[in-house]
């Protein structure tokens, strides 16, 4: 699977902020999700992240603003987010509208996703109680500690390899109004390392009264977290659920089957696994004919070295 520039953020067609000689008509500020980025190797101008993320602030109506990618702020695999999370509270005052921020919309050409050096992003979430979504890409370096937010609809960390501290953070936090939540928990040589009872507190279902989407995805112990869902209280409360791109086999998909109901699902996303013909058969037919969308079109990359089954994941490196 590709990781992609974001062509979209919180319904709004994403906008490459241009450089600073090149002549652009400029959209309204409102009507498009904004990327401000910085390639060191590619941009030939003296201006660096700092300094395009003010001149955008003088060139367009802030306070009208509601859509931020942050892109590439430099060298992303040697400098962290700080300095780009800085120009985002510093502009607290301006960006009055700010409704959605994704962290990170940096693609392999740029830096693998697992080379990225995040930082504490819940500073973002302090600054900005408007804000309804919050997305980040990469794992490297990333926290998130405990925080309450009482409008925040959307969380989202598409990473190679997400810490148990940040899931843990995560399960932690008072978000009243979260309705989708996703999580690429990538692989352990990548930092991967949260479990299953890292994830106990959002499974319970007590947590977050409003999640209608869980998407638990990208990862190794794929089956365990199938296995756990089961039988987890919050599986009731969704209209969908989503645990693609991971090392997901026969064990894992008859784990869901012999557990709660899930007939009342809208969508159940199983894609890039590794089921057996007779299993993919047995799926559909235990959940389609009540009208859930089961995706399961794409199959996982499987190799055989030494007499042994290698299996991976969507997204690591």
């Amino acid at each position: 699977m590709s990781v992609d520039h974001l062509d979209q953020l919180h319904g709004l067609p994403a906008f490459d902020f241009p450089l600073p000689d090149q002549e652009v008509v400029l959209p309204e500020a409102d009507t498009v999700a904004w990327r401000i980025s910085y390639n060191p190797y590619a941009d030939e101008s003296d201006e660096d992240f700092d300094g395009r993320f003010k001149r955008f602030l003088t060139s367009v109506a802030p306070s009208r603003v509601r859509a931020l990618i942050i892109g590439q702020w430099g060298e992303t695999y040697e400098g962290d987010a700080d300095d780009a999370i800085e120009q985002l509270l510093m502009a607290k005052d301006r960006l009055t509208s700010l409704e959605a921020v994704f962290i990170g919309d940096i693609i392999p050409e740029e830096s693998e996703i697992s080379w990225i050096e995040q930082s504490d992003v819940t500073p973002v979430l302090r600054a900005y109680p408007g804000l309804r979504e919050l997305g980040v890409r990469g794992g490297n370096g990333l926290s998130f500690p405990a925080v309450a937010h009482a409008n925040l609809r959307t969380l989202r960390f598409e990473t190679g390899g997400l810490p148990g501290e940040v899931v843990r953070g995560v399960a932690a936090s008072d978000l009243p109004a979260l309705e989708h939540l996703e999580l690429w928990l990538g692989v352990e040589e990548y930092g991967g390392n949260a479990t299953v009872a890292d994830l106990a507190p959002v499974l319970s279902g007590g947590r977050f009264p409003a999640l209608r989407h869980l998407g638990v995805q990208n990862s190794e112990i794929q089956d365990e977290i199938a296995a756990a869902m089961a039988a987890a209280p919050v599986v009731a409360q969704l209209e969908s659920l989503d645990l693609s791109m991971g090392v997901l086999t026969d064990e894992g998909a008859a784990a869901l089957l012999d557990g709660q109901p899930l007939t009342h699902l809208k969508r159940l996303d199983l894609d890039h696994n590794y089921f057996s013909a007779a299993m993919t058969e047995r799926l559909r037919l235990a959940l389609e004919p009540s009208g859930v969308k089961v995706e399961m079109s794409e199959k996982g990359d499987q190799q055989e070295y030494d007499d042994e089954v290698l299996r991976y994941t969507a997204v690591s490196e």
